[in-house]
């Protein structure tokens, strides 16, 4: 039993470590009062006998929301040099009143509205100890509480408040800054690449940074918002549900889950709506089960999100990488949380750092994860276009690209009053090729036959399939005679030699047809003109170059016209 004995110990020692209230560190004892009596029987003694002792360290607990008493006692002399303050961490929005020894008027304090102190940051309600507390004097505390979470109480010099308000000021500026950072990036990548997405991820940031600034008082420094949302719950219930609602959206978007996985996209859609409901029943009351109701549809929407995380991740898609990063630690703390909220332990004091840290961990990452999978999108897209706009077995332009190539041509030698002419060309006896060689033969061929042509083409020209063993190629600025010119040229660049593909030796050879484009003409017209001149090639015995004169040509000897 020794081992199993330590292996307690040790993790008692940590758990109290953790939450910052070893009963070592503190010099009060505390004791409870049921119930709300006047103030005037409470803080006057005459209702001492009643109050319960509470064990352990000193943390206020309330059960429920409502005005609680609790009594401090101090059990060792507080001197008053170093000027000792009484810290009630972890507050939210419950609001205090003080009364210390000898004092007939409480202090009041309160994160946000006219009972807030601006001397210290809202991670703590802090009063002043100007005589500091002799042993057996006691404190009396009633707290009107919003949000039943644990609050460690404390005796610390002021020097060392202000310490610790620096670190709780630099680390909360530190996380707000970065999710409105990345909010306005996921605003500039909506606005600039029209994603919804981004503007899924844009609201939830903003979403959770209000819900945070709500959550921990920074919402007092705009006295104008404090007053009209920083008063109640209300304001933090109304962030956490657009943000929760906004997160349900981006998921769907991000991990497409109403196509991959239906049945989970429907529960979040029944969430959401939810959301929606706890959310109008904000407006109508505060009843405790409404929060609870919210905090079980955030706990239904996390379990969700964390199981079609892993059913993508399970199907190697890249984003669920992304999202797994992001998720873990703030589901991990958001249950801590939430367990706390709803009683079933003491929240940890590192809790006010974690929380809105990981929020701020989780908005970095689905940043970078989702600018990944957009740039994915962007490349997916990109090969696509390349694939439609360039025929995969030649390199050639395809029949769609060289269309509109052409069409852009016409229009600009119309415009511009230059001239244009086109060639159109196909492979001598292709069909024989294929039967007597193979079809892979018969690829070989076209791809060694577009690669011959192009190299004896200017950079501004274009070549492109048409289909088949049909070429198009579109000479800009260029007459009837030159154009007649550089169709012999193709001709001569693919009979010059035979092609030896899988040692067979094949003497390929051209038809092709020339023409120029007249006055007024269509690219339809002008295409047509250019097949009617390549068969008169064919017509004539193949291997050969026609061109069709409705364009008189420049002098051109051995032009050949249909």
């Amino acid at each position: 039993m020794g081992k199993p004995l330590r292996r307690g110990w040790l993790v008692l020692a940590a758990w109290l470590a953790l939450t910052g209230v070893a009963a070592a560190q503190s010099p009060l004892a505390l004791a409870r009062l049921s119930g709300d009596p006047p103030p005037g029987q409470v803080v006057s003694g005459a209702l001492d006998e009643q109050f319960e002792r509470v064990e352990g360290p000193a943390v206020l607990e309330p059960a429920e929301p409502g005005p609680h008493w609790w009594r401090l006692t101090a059990t060792r002399d507080v001197a008053p040099n170093g000027a000792p303050q009484l810290v009630i961490a972890n507050p939210h929005l419950n609001r205090l009143e003080v009364w210390r020894p000898g004092q007939g008027t409480p202090d009041q304090r309160a994160t946000v509205g006219r009972h807030a102190d601006p001397s210290f940051s809202a991670r703590a309600l802090v009063v002043a100890l100007p005589d500091g507390l002799w042993a057996g004097q006691h404190v009396y505390l009633r707290m009107q509480v919003r949000t039943p979470a644990a609050m460690p109480v404390t005796v610390e010099p002021l020097a060392q408040v202000h310490r610790s308000d620096l670190v709780h000021v630099a680390w909360r500026t530190a996380v707000l800054v970065t999710m409105l950072v990345l909010a306005v990036l996921a605003l500039g990548f909506w606005l600039g690449g029209g994603e919804r997405g981004f503007a899924y991820l844009m609201v939830s940031l903003l979403a959770h940074v209000g819900f945070l600034v709500a959550d921990g008082g920074e919402i007092r420094l705009l006295p104008w918002l404090a007053n009209l949302l920083g008063q109640d719950l209300r304001a933090g219930r109304l962030f956490g549900a657009i943000g929760a609602i906004a997160g349900i959206g981006f998921l769907n978007f991000y991990l497409d889950l109403s196509a991959r996985q239906p049945r989970v996209m429907r529960i979040l859609k029944a969430c959401s709506v939810t959301m929606g409901l706890v959310l109008v029943a904000t407006f109508f009351t505060m009843a405790p089960a409404v929060a609870v109701g919210a905090n079980v549809v955030v706990l239904v929407v996390a379990a969700a999100m964390l199981w079609a995380t892993i059913t993508a991740a399970r199907r190697r898609e890249r984003a669920a990488l992304f999202l797994a990063v992001s998720w873990t630690p703030l589901l991990a703390v958001l249950a801590v949380r939430i367990g706390g909220l709803l009683g079933a332990w003491p929240v940890p004091a590192w809790m006010a750092y974690a929380f809105p840290a990981s929020f701020a961990l989780a908005g970095l990452v689905l940043t970078i994860g989702f600018a990944d999978k957009m740039q994915q999108l962007r490349r997916d897209r990109d090969r696509a276009s390349q694939l439609a706009s360039f025929d995969g077995l030649t390199g050639a332009a395809s029949r769609q690209m060289i269309e509109e190539q052409l069409l852009a041509a016409v229009a600009a030698a119309h415009r511009q009053g230059q001239p244009l002419s086109v060639v159109f060309f196909d492979i001598d006896h292709f069909k024989r090729i294929n039967d007597e060689h193979g079809h892979l033969v018969g690829d070989h061929c076209l791809r060694v036959i577009a690669l011959r042509t192009r190299n004896r083409l200017r950079t501004y020209d274009r070549l492109g399939r048409y289909g088949g063993d049909e070429m198009l190629v579109i000479l800009p600025d260029t007459r009837l005679g030159e154009a007649f010119g550089v169709a012999e040229n193709l001709r001569a660049a693919v009979n010059c030699r035979p092609l030896s593909i899988n040692g067979a030796r094949i003497h390929a050879s051209l038809s092709l047809g020339v023409a120029e484009l007249a006055a007024g003409e269509s690219a339809h017209d002008l295409l047509q003109r250019a097949d009617a001149a390549l068969y008169a090639s064919k017509a004539q015995g193949r291997d050969r170059v026609s061109a069709d004169a409705t364009v008189a040509p420049e002098p051109a000897a051995s032009a050949e016209v249909a």
